[in-house]
């Protein structure tokens, strides 16, 4: 072995013990900087995260039900639409006089549409901001009346006792007045139009501490508007609405979207729209089920009557 691959041997053993050396005080000093115990999580944020998290999932599975109920809605004027222009394609109209009916049942279906796509448009601009509620104070004994005065000739054609019970003159609430009548009419009205006897009663509560959340809070309380009803109508839906044949008799839009819509249009206007069954407190047997009154219950936020 000549002198140069000495030299060679002896620097390679050199560095090979300096870092064999230096490897133990490394290791401590990386130990020292980050430590094995890991961090623990924020506990108010991870909260946070989960209450956005099971928001976002209750959102994702009402829109998608919303859908669904747009498309069985828009299916049977569609169906009565594209059936009328197929007769008259086929000449199976005996005389023009028939063409004529079937062009006007056509025209009649694609209103029927429109009426289903505008409730939804509507809803739809002021989700996104594109449509601004005039929220302002509105004084409920007034819009009562009102209501009272556009449905009561309906339930005296059904044979159906409406009640109104007016509250204060000086009880408001902060609301769109248009579409608060809106929302109120299509509860009464669908309500009178599914019952074939009973009543219909209309009331107000008030309740100072009715309502607390993270997105809703008044200082001053809530209002309940109640629309007690009995025997209650039908408001179950069938799971899979696609699949159900679609009924052409129900009115369009029918009650299941009325109802949905405007549950979406409280939401906006701060408030809340739920539905309730009530005991009547009539004694019945043990083999009978107890009779049930509906209320469905619209709450919004109170104001000072001298705001307005």
């Amino acid at each position: 072995m000549d002198w140069t691959a000495l030299i060679w041997l002896g620097l390679g053993l050199g560095m090979g013990l300096s870092i064999r050396w230096r490897s133990p005080r490394l290791s401590v000093v990386e130990s020292t900087a980050l430590p094995d115990c890991p961090m623990e999580p924020d506990q108010p944020e991870l909260q946070s995260l989960q209450v956005a998290y099971q928001l976002a999932t209750e959102i994702s599975q009402f829109k998608g039900g919303f859908l669904a109920r747009i498309s069985h809605e828009l299916r049977s004027p569609l169906n009565g639409l594209i059936g009328m222009q197929q007769l008259i394609l086929e000449d199976l109209c005996d005389n023009p006089e028939e063409e004529r009916a079937f062009i006007a049942q056509a025209n009649q279906s694609a209103l029927k549409m429109i009426k289903v796509l505008d409730t939804v448009l509507d809803v739809a601009r002021l989700e996104h901001g594109r449509l601004n509620m005039e929220i302002q104070p509105l004084q409920l004994a007034e819009l009562l009346q009102t209501i009272h005065d556009l449905t009561y000739l309906q339930a005296v054609d059904r044979s159906l006792q409406l009640q109104v019970i007016l509250p204060e003159a000086d009880l408001y609430v902060l609301a769109d007045p248009h579409r608060l009548q809106r929302v109120l009419l299509h509860l009464v009205d669908g309500t009178l139009a599914q019952m074939q006897e009973g009543s219909v009663q209309i009331s107000v509560s008030v309740a100072p501490d009715s309502i607390s959340s993270d997105s809703m809070s008044s200082e001053m309380g809530y209002a309940h508007i109640w629309i007690d009803s009995d025997p209650p109508p039908a408001l179950s839906e069938p799971i899979d609405l696609l699949q159900t044949p679609a009924d052409t008799t129900t009115p369009v839009p029918s009650p299941g979207l009325n109802l949905l819509t405007s549950q979406m249009l409280v939401s906006l206007m701060q408030g809340t729209l739920t539905v309730l069954a009530l005991p009547t407190g009539a004694e019945t047997p043990a083999h009978e089920v107890a009779p049930q009154r509906l209320r469905m219950q619209c709450s919004l936020p109170l104001v000072e009557a001298d705001e307005e």
